[in-house]
């Protein structure tokens, strides 16, 4: 495990859409069923996208998502999101005072098992389909329910947590922005990541430039959204994106490492971005403000445009997406 290592090899890649779009399988499920427990889950669970567990002992949370989990985010995965957050929230909010001697998470971790992905962002077909019925509504709809989900994971969803996120495959578009809002972002060495929706003369809107600003310059942010390429995750190690850099197959081994060596500093931590967030806010407003500019530009793409998003529709139609 590496954290924040410089003078590490890297070999850049050009954006290619075998890579935005590894080959796996999914079967789509839309019940959003009850989706918060402090006990591990089996295969057999309600939960149609995710199980969750509470490692007791660390005080973590895992959330992963399940194999068979949309790879992309589906308007119900992303409506599920948002109910496990508001329960969640509300659990630990709302505790009696004798609850409030148990023990609550530390941490929080997103992870996913689905095959070779964390996931590839927002729902094309969805996207292509709104656009070209020049429905406003429905797609500020969808824009500001992604945007609360990020936002939620941001800031610990108001709880004295730390959140995590896990990649060990690929994280595109809105997958991404999704890593990049945890506190801290761990990626196995063979994890890519990118925001490609500059090939079909769109932007990532949902918090990509204000998360990547944190981390890079913003002149260094505004590039690396124009570039549309995919990085490895060393390169993105180096950069200064990614915090801790693992073995493949090591993720896990790494998170907890990470929690033990940060044990002593965990109040410390927390409050320092608590301070951060204060004078370096990234807000709800600031990214609901995006939103709008986000669905004018989605509702002005030229034929041209959405032939090229049509391209990547049918890309990732062929490899079962």
């Amino acid at each position: 495990m590496l954290v924040r290592a410089l003078d590490t090899d890297t070999t850049k890649r050009d954006l290619k859409y075998d890579a935005i779009y590894p080959t796996t399988d999914y079967a789509t499920k839309s019940t959003v069923h009850q989706l918060f427990s402090t006990t591990s889950r089996n295969p057999e669970s309600d939960n149609p996208f995710f199980d969750t567990r509470f490692d007791v002992d660390s005080s973590t949370f895992w959330l992963s998502l399940r194999p068979d989990c949309p790879p992309k985010f589906t308007l119900e995965l992303i409506q599920a999101f948002r109910t496990f957050q508001s329960n969640f929230a509300n659990h630990y909010q709302n505790r009696t005072e004798n609850d409030r001697n148990s023990k609550h998470p530390a941490y929080m971790v997103i992870n996913s098992e689905i095959a070779d992905t964390f996931n590839l962002g927002g729902d094309l077909p969805y996207f292509y389909s709104l656009i070209k019925q020049g429905d406003r509504k429905r797609l500020t709809e969808y824009a500001t329910i992604c945007v609360e989900l990020i936002y939620q994971n941001s800031i610990a969803m108001g709880l004295p947590m730390t959140t995590i996120a896990l990649v060990k495959g690929s994280a595109m578009g809105g997958g991404m922005e999704t890593a990049l809002a945890a506190n801290v972002l761990v990626a196995e060495r063979q994890a890519t990541m990118g925001l490609p929706e500059v090939l079909f003369n769109m932007f990532p809107g949902m918090g990509a430039y204000q998360f990547l600003a944190r981390r890079l310059s913003p002149v260094e942010a505004e590039k690396f959204i124009l570039s549309g390429r995919t990085y490895g995750a060393e390169e993105l190690f180096d950069m200064g994106i990614v915090d801790v850099l693992a073995d493949e197959g090591q993720g896990e081994a790494a998170v907890n490492d990470y929690i033990e060596q940060h044990k002593k500093t965990g109040h410390a931590a927390r409050a320092l971005r608590s301070a951060i967030n204060v004078a370096d806010p990234v807000s709800r407003e600031s990214l609901m403000s995006v939103v709008d500019i986000w669905v004018e530009t989605a509702l002005t793409l030229d034929e041209r445009d959405l032939n090229r998003m049509n391209y990547l529709i049918r890309a990732q139609q062929k490899r079962g997406f």
